[in-house]
């Protein structure tokens, strides 16, 4: 699963993953379960609101690796391919 956030478009963050799902461009969203639980929890809430299936990561520094960054990412986000 995470190679296709490797190989993707994809958004790395809270911010931008969320404005993502509002726009309604994000695919498929990962969130850490070593992240904040508000940012979970919150993150969760949008994605069930907007339809869009959320992947379970089991650590930040796993998701940020995945993305390509050196530090960890709470959460990220496929973007669709137009």
């Amino acid at each position: 699963m995470l190679l296709e956030l490797q190989k993707g478009k994809k958004t790395v963050g809270r911010k931008q993953s969320q404005r993502a799902i509002l726009e309604g461009k994000a695919e498929t969203v990962y969130i850490a379960e070593d992240a904040d639980g508000r940012i979970r929890e919150e993150t969760e809430n949008l994605c069930r609101e907007h339809g869009v299936p959320v992947v379970s990561v089991d650590t930040m520094e796993h998701l940020g690796h995945a993305c390509g960054i050196q530090v960890g990412a709470a959460v990220a986000a496929l973007i669709k391919a137009q």
